[in-house]
């Protein structure tokens, strides 16, 4: 066609289609690709019932608009596949085939609009930006070119006027109204670009999550104690590619869009989300996960804490001279390192053990602090005190270790009753050492807890005066709370009945190789008394049978199992193990495809709990691409997990029956509860107390004492009997 053709007044008709300033993909999208989405008979807020949510927001909850807002509306506008408008600017306000939410969404929007013009006294472009120009013209309507009208109807040889006149004689009235919606088209897209420069606003890292987020949303995330972008990219950096689990109705999908639309918004937040958010925990380094948080003089884990070179402790005012010093140390940040490893750690074999379940990779370069992941559990509660100590009087006090008098420590022993801020030094319990969610405290601490933190201080205080690094001790003359009652809680074990109806509920439980483990486990901590950490670290190899000749005041010989066992402070046991339980443990190997017999040479390096070796059978997922290896043992955390939830539904199933108090007692039971109901048992049976002492490794008779209740119980029966007379 010449240039002349597309001067004609049929040629702008039909190019009034596709007015200026409208994206390019319009014109291969078509003007009826509103249809397969909204197809109810108008968009405008009057025809949208309202839901709770962006409309009935509150002043104080106003959300705000950014520019993904204003560019999906002139998507709509311009007549542009809503779906795929949706997923590219709006995907974070839910499901594209909701058609509820996305109705919704934009009333919600349009009503902003309006109301954005009417505060600049603009009511005719608040009225424009409510109209839906869809409803000027069929959106199904497709004109033809001039040409293809011509072609069609035979006119190629005729005059352009001619053509002009029978293209108008058929589609003069829908190109009418088609100029009409190209012109309301026109003047929406200018009132968009008016607003958009008036109201659209960038998210910052201030923000409220309900200025950005659906109400819905936002309200899981506030249940949940995250009220702000800030406290959103610190809860997603800090647990990783999981970081929704626990959060009420927010599944994985909700989870991806809102972690898609921080990182497309990370420049104005000036907060960016690491590698590892997208990556599961397996496929992590360690030295990923320690970057994840970068060192500083703030509230930090003991490897990451910066200490100033004024508060070091190089001019400590109670410093001895370092000609003097027993240490190598010249600051007290070195100093703690040296009490910490003067202290019991853990051997080569258990530092393999617990470097081969961590749940990332390593990649085998030792670096200088990494010694501190490896501790035993003493070294970690002395890190612990004199970790939060350190933080304390660095950043509170603003005063070095060395520098710290008796008032100082009498100031501290009243913070661990209410650390505060709280936001500040609590938080979570499962929180990791890497993530930025970490916290020295969960809370304020127990008179006991309190009394053993000063206990810890006083030790490290102690050593650095033996090592002529201090030249006095200020906690020597500090005065340690009160405890409320004895050291060990007899109280906290089962009585012989609710022993007998663990067992029954053992019996019930389906055949499974986990179930397996927990029936053993639960006879081997009850007839043993062992620790958590000593039953998962016991092998195979740690079995012995052993024969003793008869007594002149027994004429039988004894024979049995004993097992030896490494106990707190790396000291060795024996403890005897029943035979019964020793036949269970042979069925039990048995199932892993090991060898019945303990002493088989099959089973060497084999401990006592393994892994579920039908793992890969009943939940493929978690255990795709790992190998089954029946020799190989399980953490201690795997256990007591198991432990809890079974003693969870033996509360429930008490609760059903009408036994309120009893299940309250199994809901807070633990592993440990196994241990004292073994002390207690066996005291009540008639084990001699210094028996009962050797078999569980206390270092004292008098911790023994507490599960002696065969006086309290004569003196409870005695007074029973005076009143009922």
């Amino acid at each position: 066609m010449s240039r002349s053709t597309h001067d004609t007044p049929a040629s702008d008709a039909v190019r009034a289609v596709r007015p200026s300033g409208t994206d390019s993909r319009a014109e291969s999208m078509g003007q009826g690709a509103l249809a397969p989405l909204f197809d109810a008979p108008s968009l405008d807020a009057r025809h949208v019932r309202a839901r709770p949510g962006p409309t009935t927001a509150s002043a104080a909850r106003q959300r705000k608009l950014h520019v993904g807002h204003f560019a999906f509306m002139r998507a709509v506008v311009q007549g542009l596949d809503p779906r795929d408008s949706w997923e590219r600017y709006l995907r974070l306000e839910g499901e594209a085939s909701d058609q509820r939410t996305v109705r919704a969404t934009i009333a919600w929007i349009r009503d902003e609009f309006a109301a954005a013009a009417k505060r600049q006294d603009q009511f005719g472009t608040a009225r424009l930006v409510r109209i839906d120009a869809t409803r000027i013209a069929d959106p199904v309507l497709e004109l033809p070119s001039l040409e293809a009208f011509a072609a069609e109807q035979g006119l190629e040889d005729e005059r352009q006027a001619e053509q002009i006149a029978a293209y108008e004689a058929v589609y003069g009235r829908a190109t009418q109204r088609l100029r009409r919606r190209a012109r309301l088209i026109a003047r929406q897209l200018e009132a968009l670009r008016w607003l958009e420069g008036l109201i659209a606003q960038s998210p910052k890292a201030g923000d409220a999550v309900a200025a950005w987020l659906n109400p819905t949303l936002a309200g899981h995330l506030e249940a949940a104690d995250i009220f702000t972008l800030a406290q959103l990219v610190e809860r997603i950096n800090g647990v990783g590619l999981r970081w929704h689990a626990g959060i009420r109705a927010l599944g994985e999908g909700k989870a991806q869009r809102i972690v898609e639309w921080l990182q497309e918004h990370q420049d104005s937040i000036a907060l960016q989300l690491g590698r590892h958010v997208a990556m599961p925990r397996s496929r992590l380094y360690a030295h990923e996960l320690r970057a994840v948080v970068a060192a500083a003089t703030d509230i930090r884990p003991l490897e990451k804490f910066i200490v100033p070179a004024e508060l070091d402790g190089t001019q400590g005012l109670y410093r001895r001279p370092q000609a003097q010093c027993l240490l190598k140390a010249t600051n007290d940040y070195q100093a703690i390192l040296a009490w910490l490893r003067a202290k019991q750690g853990l051997t080569p074999e258990q530092k393999a053990q617990l470097k081969s379940r961590r749940r990332q990779r390593d990649t085998g370069v030792e670096q200088d602090l990494d010694w501190l992941q490896l501790l035993s559990h003493t070294q970690r509660a002395y890190r612990k005190e004199a970790e939060r100590f350190l933080l304390w009087a660095i950043t509170q006090q603003g005063k070095a270790l060395s520098s710290m008098s008796n008032e100082d420590c009498i100031a501290y022993r009243d913070f661990l009753a209410d650390p505060q801020p709280r936001s500040r030094w609590c938080g979570a319990r499962a929180r990791e050492r890497w993530s930025p969610l970490w916290r020295p405290f969960e809370g304020p601490l127990s008179p006991s807890a309190q009394r053993h933190a000063i206990t810890i201080l006083k030790n490290l205080y102690a050593f650095l005066v033996d090592q002529n690094y201090l030249m006095g001790n200020p906690w020597s003359a500090v005065g340690v709370p009160r405890a409320a009652g004895p050291k060990l809680n007899a109280g906290r074990s089962f009585s012989v009945a609710q022993w007998q109806f663990i067992e029954a509920q053992l019996q019930m439980l389906p055949v499974t190789s986990a179930h397996q483990r927990l029936r053993f486990a639960l006879h081997l901590l009850y007839a043993t008394g062992l620790r958590l950490s000593e039953a998962v670290a016991a092998r195979v190899d740690d079995l012995q049978w052993v024969e003793y000749p008869a007594e002149a005041s027994d004429d039988e010989p004894l024979q049995g199992w004993l097992l030896r066992v490494i106990g707190k402070g790396h000291k060795e046991r024996e403890v005897p193990l029943p035979s019964e339980v020793v036949g269970e443990l042979a069925r039990y190997l048995a199932s892993r495809g090991l060898e019945a017999d303990p002493q088989d040479i099959g089973n060497q390096g084999a401990f006592l709990l393994g892994k579920a070796s039908d793992a890969a059978e009943r939940a493929p997922g978690l255990s795709a691409g790992q190998v089954f290896d029946p020799r190989q043992g399980i953490a201690a955390t795997t256990l007591y997990d198991q432990v809890k939830a079974f003693f969870a539904d033996c509360a429930s199933v008490l609760r059903q029956q009408g036994d309120a108090k009893g299940a309250e007692r199994f809901a807070r039971a633990s592993t440990h509860w196994l241990r004292h109901s073994h002390a207690s048992h066996a005291i009540a049976a008639g084990m001699p107390i210094e028996i009962a002492q050797q078999n569980l490794g206390h270092a004292s008779l008098a911790t023994t004492t507490v599960y002696v209740t065969t006086e309290k119980r004569r003196r409870m029966k005695a007074v029973e009997a005076f009143w009922r007379r």
